[in-house]
């Protein structure tokens, strides 16, 4: 584990980097201030970049949209990687018909579409259609009623005997400086406990998000992982799952990892990155190339 003060230094150390989204590139309260100067230094120096994300809250093209409405056009929807397009591979390889049933945005259900599968929010199956669902996928924290459709939710599971697939595995998630919310990941694992069923998991820190990553790179150019870093704020997800996949790794302090206590996480979980970084943002004197 080494600390670094510059983060231009693994810019230029590496061919390919991974970031992840929230902690990383933006907070509660917006971009990251300064990130903008970090994508312009990786197009001066023509490196590659991809956010690998929990995020299936919003298809690619809607998240890349969200960094344009900050300001940052850098992040298009071809450098999105994100755990719903697992979640995709899945139905259309293993699932030929009937209705998926989704907890999350109808934004979120992008990623649901396939041929031969009718997507419907869980607050919509019913008696009449029930037995058609052949799977269920738990997408995001909000758009539906967490009383009422958790506990339908539920019973589906226990009446039907279908795959359930968790698209974000994240458990929580900042909602302030000082505060997280619950994320869909934590509600799955809450109803994974009570029906006694094991559910089917996409995203950080399970080796199929980096290899899906990896395989999508090696489509086009020769690559090896010594050439990847990953970049993320959060132990258990980012950290470990890099390091996991053999890439070398780089805590930054900026999300859900604060100065004050990284060393503290890190002797308590074991999870060691290569790096630390108090954030991604390059210093200003970075761009004067």
């Amino acid at each position: 584990m080494k600390r670094i003060e510059d983060f231009k230094s693994i810019i230029d150390r590496y061919e390919i980097i991974f970031f992840d989204a929230f902690g990383v590139l933006k907070t509660h309260s917006g971009l990251v201030p300064g990130i903008e100067r970090t994508f312009e230094y990786l197009e001066a120096q023509k490196k590659e970049y991809y956010i690998v994300t929990n995020d299936a809250s919003r298809s690619p093209g809607q998240l890349a949209q969200s960094y344009h409405d900050k300001g940052l056009y850098a992040v298009t929807s071809d450098r999105i990687i994100s755990s719903g397009m697992l979640t995709k591979e899945y139905l259309d390889l293993k699932v030929n018909d009937g209705i998926v049933a989704y907890l999350g945005t109808e934004d979120s259900a992008h990623y649901l579409e396939s041929a031969g599968l009718h997507t419907l929010p869980v607050r919509d199956i019913n008696s009449t259609n029930i037995d058609k669902v052949n799977v269920l996928v738990f997408m995001d924290d909000e758009g539906f009623d967490w009383c009422e459709d958790l506990n339908k939710t539920v019973n589906l599971l226990r009446k039907r005997t279908i795959p359930a697939i968790v698209a974000n595995t994240d458990y929580a998630y900042p909602v302030s400086k000082s505060d997280v919310g619950i994320a869909i990941g934590g509600i799955a694992q809450m109803i994974e406990t009570i029906v006694g069923k094991k559910f089917i998991r996409f995203g950080k820190p399970d080796s199929q998000m980096f290899m899906f990553a990896y395989d999508l790179i090696r489509d086009y150019r020769s690559i090896s992982k010594k050439q990847i870093v990953m970049v993320g704020d959060t132990l258990q997800t980012d950290i470990i799952g890099g390091n996991k996949f053999g890439l070398d790794t780089v805590l930054v302090l900026t999300g859900n990892t604060q100065a004050s206590d990284y060393e503290n996480r890190i002797s308590a979980t074991g999870i060691v990155p290569t790096y630390i970084c108090d954030s991604a943002v390059l210093g200003p004197d970075a761009l004067n190339l």
